[in-house]
């Protein structure tokens, strides 16, 4: 009997996924990022923030994969299976570390809102090209998935949504 009743069950619905800002600060449309790289979504789909403080958290719940040993970029991979980059502020590597504390280290298991990274963003001002941050989802290509980015202009760490990713 019990066989019989499941096939009446609706098949669970997928649901979406949210990206919520890693940092506080301006949203911007990734082809307004000086660099054509990011600009031509060719990292990914994505949006942009240019942060008004140095405080950046994870946009989701997910794992840390990769913390660049430059500490400027950090990859989580997602519940939804999405590969998130988060790269502070343009030529970036030649700092060499400098001005980034790195919270989290590959492994590690994060949850929205959770702290990743605190920068000197005043240094980052003074020794970077930009402090404009891509936020990309570097496997979106190959995805079936829709990506919506959000019509919000500021957003709050944590708090506001970003991009909603649809299976």
């Amino acid at each position: 009997m019990k066989m019989v009743l499941n096939i009446f069950k609706k098949a669970k619905k997928k649901q979406a996924q949210t990206m919520t800002a890693p940092v506080n600060g301006k949203i911007i449309p990734l082809k307004e990022v000086p660099d054509p790289v990011f600009a031509e979504k060719m990292m990914g789909e994505g949006i942009a923030m240019v942060p008004t403080d140095g405080t950046f958290v994870s946009p989701v719940k997910g794992e840390i994969v990769q913390v660049a040993p430059t500490k400027h970029a950090i990859g989580i991979l997602a519940e939804d299976g999405s590969e998130i980059l988060i790269h502070i502020g343009l030529e970036t590597v030649a700092l060499k570390g400098e001005g980034f504390t790195v919270a989290v280290k590959p492994g590690d298991k994060v949850k929205t809102g959770q702290l990743l990274v605190d920068v000197d963003l005043e240094y980052l001002r003074t020794h970077a090209d930009h402090i404009v941050t891509p936020i990309v989802i570097t496997n979106s290509m190959n995805s079936n998935k829709t990506y919506e980015v959000t019509d919000e202009k500021e957003g709050r760490a944590g708090e506001t949504v970003v991009m909603t990713v649809t299976p």
